[in-house]
């Protein structure tokens, strides 16, 4: 007889299975090391967009006189933010604690752990087991072998988001959502940026014109190097030298070295799953080349009785697609239903200012499939809240298929990760490029944007009709 009915390793979008099962009447083990609400209540998405929304106080104070208002920024308090922030979310993390240590059927362990045999796991210093186990163990920073990293006192964004003090100036390593996020952070604060990202772009998974608006945007604010791979950290001083050479030969030629010094680094160059501590071969199961836990749409792994979600599962990165996942995971393995996930219409956003958000395929996609498609798009600045907001940069593009079908849609903008909603719900019912465009937008809401972008796809349709 095993020990509990349900282990779930992960306290992040786990902890809500795990007190599902709870709730259920199954005995259930929750494994969490570190504070629960896992990577985005901790290390993560709250703390970064409180920091972000720090940041878009500092410059709208900043912007005012462009509405012709006398505005002063006096001074930021950047440990004060952080410290409101850590308690804030902190207390959050302790709460769930102390309440999950309160409910019956749930018992917390506070510890790391790993598989010992199959559905069987190392814990309080015992091997104990479980019916059925579900891995939430989450993701960390890839910190990759760059030349003389390790002798170096680097941060990552776990550490930078904690981080009380302002440096003076930062070389980020690393141009994804991660790096462009925090760059706009410190940057708003007064720390001088520079960004090394070895693509041409920034952000350069995005539909090629968003990441290059945003890469202009991003070069107007602070020191942006595309195009070169790091290759070398060293101390210099009191601070850091990072070098790098140049790989396309759009600039430079390839090889050239750049230099480029600051007083602190943070190293941004993506997440890796946290599969390679559960010694997950133990109990059967299987992960692909990059580490991931592999799994089929019940979100089921190779092991009988032992499911995965989340980032370690690596269907989609994003703290919305686990909880989406976690829903499937509580039918599946608390209820015992057969239900298949669809991760179509997944949606995902950067919270820069302006904002950049898409859901769906990218014209690259579309072109490397062969596929025909109409673009239609429309800028803010052309709608009466953008003239109203004087928001000169922006704009909605939608992709779309000769029968209407809405293949993709992208924007780069004032709150663009709420506009794309539309889009996304679209999509996730099969609606139509007329179905949205025809749809009445009240006036004069950005919404007006998304409207127009619809209604110039749908036009270019009835043109090539």
């Amino acid at each position: 007889m095993s020990d509990f009915d349900v282990i779930v390793i992960g306290g992040g979008t786990g902890n809500n299975v795990a007190a599902a099962a709870a709730d259920a009447g199954l005995q259930t083990a929750l494994v969490e090391p570190g504070p629960l609400g896992g990577t985005c209540l901790n290390r993560g998405c709250n703390p970064s967009k409180m920091l972000i929304q720090a940041a878009n106080a500092v410059n709208d104070v900043r912007a005012a006189d462009r509405f012709h208002v006398d505005a002063t920024l006096e001074s930021v308090d950047h440990a004060a933010v952080v410290d409101e922030l850590a308690e804030l979310l902190g207390g959050i993390a302790d709460d769930m604690a102390a309440r999950y240590r309160e409910t019956d059927g749930l018992t917390l362990f506070d510890e790391r752990t790993r598989f010992v045999d199959e559905r069987t796991l190392a814990l309080g210093g015992q091997d104990v087991t479980g019916e059925k186990v579900v891995v939430a163990a989450g993701s960390r920073p890839v910190v990759p072998p760059i030349d003389g990293l390790d002798d170096v006192d680097y941060l990552t964004s776990e550490d930078a988001l904690y981080r009380r003090s302002l440096p003076e100036s930062l070389v980020i390593l690393g141009g994804g959502y991660i790096a462009v996020e925090l760059g706009y952070v410190f940057e708003s604060m007064g720390t001088d940026v520079t960004i090394v990202e070895k693509n041409d772009v920034l952000v350069h998974r995005e539909d090629r014109e968003v990441a290059e608006a945003l890469t202009t945007i991003a070069e107007g604010r602070h020191e942006v190097h595309t195009g070169h791979l790091v290759t070398a950290v060293e101390a210099a001083g009191d601070g850091y030298v990072v070098r790098a050479e140049r790989e396309d030969g759009t600039e430079r030629e390839v090889g050239a070295e750049l230099t480029v010094e600051g007083s602190e680094v943070l190293v941004a160059l993506g997440r890796r799953p946290n599969s390679d501590t559960l010694d997950l071969e133990a109990a059967g199961v299987a992960v692909d080349d990059r580490g991931f836990v592999e799994t089929n749409d019940y979100l089921e792994t190779t092991a009988e009785n032992v499911w995965a979600q989340g980032d370690v599962a690596g269907t989609a990165l994003f703290k919305h697609a686990g909880d989406y996942q976690t829903r499937h995971t509580i039918a599946n393995v608390v209820h015992e239903e057969r239900r298949a996930i669809d991760l179509s219409a997944m949606p995902h956003a950067i919270f820069t200012e302006p904002q950049v958000a898409g859901v769906g395929a990218t014209e690259a996609d579309l072109r490397a499939d062969d596929a025909t498609y109409v673009v239609g798009r429309a800028d803010y600045a052309d709608s009466a809240m953008g003239r109203a907001k004087k928001l000169d940069d922006g704009f909605v593009k939608v992709l779309a298929g000769p029968d209407g079908e809405i293949l993709g849609a992208h924007a780069i903008g004032y709150e663009a990760s709420t506009l794309l909603h539309e889009a996304v719900l679209a999509m996730r019912l099969g609606a139509s490029v007329d179905d949205v465009a025809g749809a009445i937008h009240a006036h004069p809401t950005l919404s007006k944007v998304v409207e127009a972008a619809f209604r110039d796809a749908a036009e270019e349709l009835d043109d090539g009709a």
